[in-house]
């Protein structure tokens, strides 16, 4: 799938909003209407290497398990994870927050999704699931922003035994 891109103003500093993004385990607070059962990968949930697995939550899915870590970690710049889900998990999934400096102290940030589905099997999957990729990030975006500037709207937060 072409790369889907969504992106929010928050009214936080750059570094401040980088380190909560920087720590996987907080993104379960602001996902988790798409996105359930996290479970990390390591007890070190902050920086390079770091990950989880989760469900998504998807009409029609069969094989809704998927497991992303922290390939790259630019403080306070880009944070990409990487990971693969689907059937035999062959579908690889590229996950970038890039954060630029916006005016009067806030940040500008901007997630891209992009999929390489394998097999035309699951291209059909895919068809059609871009604009509800789409509006599930930008409900996850404003989430995030709830969460930074009001400290409302959280959800769960993940952690090592999953509970």
């Amino acid at each position: 799938m072409d790369p889907v891109s969504v992106s929010i103003t928050i009214g936080r500093p750059r570094e401040e909003v980088f380190d909560y993004l920087a720590d996987i385990a907080n993104h379960s607070e602001f996902t988790d209407h798409y996105l359930s059962d996290w479970h990390l990968t390591r007890e070190d949930s902050v920086g390079l290497g770091a990950g989880a697995s989760f469900h998504v939550k998807a009409r029609l899915q069969r094989f809704s398990w998927m497991g992303v870590s922290f390939i790259e970690v630019d403080r306070p710049w880009r944070i990409v994870c990487a990971g693969r889900g689907g059937k035999y998990n062959r579908i690889r999934t590229v996950i970038t927050f890039a954060l630029e400096p916006a005016p009067e102290d806030t940040t500008r940030v901007r997630m891209t999704v992009e999929t390489q589905p394998v097999t035309i099997s699951d291209h059909l999957l895919e068809t059609g699931s871009r604009g509800r990729t789409r509006r599930q990030n930008r409900r996850a975006l404003r989430r995030l922003r709830s969460i930074l500037e009001d400290g409302t709207r959280r959800g769960a937060r993940v952690t090592v035994a999953a509970r």
